[in-house]
């Protein structure tokens, strides 16, 4: 009696220590109606995901959709029970899934449609493409080149304004997914017959449209905070290298935080900083690891092949486990620094 106390002290134990971020990864794959291990609890992940595969995605690609996915599925059996709970009654919450879903569809080129989006800037349309234009935008091009030659950054230093200069590229593209999905909405709302479905729908447009304004002032912050740092370089006391924890810490810097607020949110961003380094590591290691199968596929050598396999399928399991872990946490911070600033401005 006293063993099987001792077991299950133990195991209430080691399932505590596994953290927030762990225990969904960790938890057994479900399984479909055919009793057959699916990858999702949701049917239409499944099938996106199966679609996935067949399309022959970079490594690196897939192992992004499939952390996305699982957040998706995270959010949507949050909502399920919300829903049985009777909250959401005014739908937000559930266009807002409907809203993720679709952009998860546009980002990986699952809608069905060749994404024929551009990357919307000032500049006139008819820009051409010159050697050094890589972030296909003329804004951003124009001042990665000029900070490039500008002779105030080492080596280390173009690195990391090349990955500011990237993620705002992947901010704009996001940018135009939304506002494209906002835009087949608004052909849908035209069409409602019913008043009553109309204000329903007239209410989700709304929110959407302020989530787009939203972001537009991400956007112009973001490339503002890009043109300054061109101009005058890294400062010593930069905080921090990685652009989705800068982008985090400007959003805290100006959401009116107190400084004993300011100075938790940091030292937990350093923590999230390590994650999303460790994870970049993983998709890189992914990256050769699929490489060198590639390369022993081809001379043939049966055994050979499988070690490398298996090696790889470990690896791309990690990486997804890992990008979801990265992605909650990205997601945690987010909403607590927008909950804590509101409250700050309310009072």
């Amino acid at each position: 009696m006293k063993l099987k106390c001792l077991v299950v002290v133990l195991c209430f134990g080691v399932g505590v220590m596994a953290g927030k971020y762990s225990r969904e990864v960790n938890e057994p794959k479900p399984s479909g109606s055919d009793g057959q291990t699916v990858e999702f609890r949701i049917a239409k992940l499944n099938q996106v995901w199966e679609k996935a595969k067949r399309m022959q995605l970079s490594p690196v690609r897939q192992a992004e959709l499939h952390s996305d996915l699982k957040i998706q599925e995270k959010d949507e059996l949050q909502w399920k029970k919300m829903k049985v709970e009777g909250l959401d009654e005014s739908g937000e919450k559930e266009a807002q899934l409907r809203r993720n879903f679709n952009v998860i569809l546009a980002k990986y080129g699952m809608d069905g449609k060749r994404d024929t989006r551009p990357l919307e800037s000032n500049s006139l349309k008819d820009h051409d493409t010159k050697e050094g234009d890589i972030f296909d935008d003329p804004r951003l091009d124009k001042l990665w080149n000029k900070a490039k030659s500008s002779g105030k950054f080492s080596s280390e230093e173009l690195l990391n304004l090349k990955r500011e200069f990237q993620h705002h590229k992947d901010k704009i593209h996001e940018y135009n997914i939304l506002m494209d999905t906002v835009s087949r909405t608004e052909e849908i709302h035209k069409n409602v017959i019913s008043p009553l479905e109309g204000d329903a729908k007239e209410h989700v447009l709304h929110q959407k449209h302020t989530e787009l304004k939203q972001k537009m002032r991400n956007l112009n912050q973001g490339f503002e905070r890009l043109r300054k740092l061109s101009h005058e370089g890294f400062t010593e006391d930069s905080e921090f290298r990685e652009p989705r924890v800068i982008e985090l810490w400007e959003a805290a810097k100006r959401a009116n935080l107190s400084e004993d607020e300011l100075d938790s949110l940091k030292e937990e961003l350093r923590h999230f900083e390590t994650k999303v380094e460790k994870h970049s590591h993983y998709q890189e290691q992914l990256e050769l690891s699929h490489q060198k199968l590639q390369h022993v596929e081809a001379l043939g050598d049966k055994e050979h092949i499988k070690r490398n396999q298996e090696k790889y399928n470990t690896l791309a399991e990690k990486t997804r486990e890992m990008g979801y872990k990265m992605k909650k946490h990205l997601q945690d911070l987010s909403n607590k620094i927008s909950r804590e600033g509101l409250q700050h401005n309310e009072l």
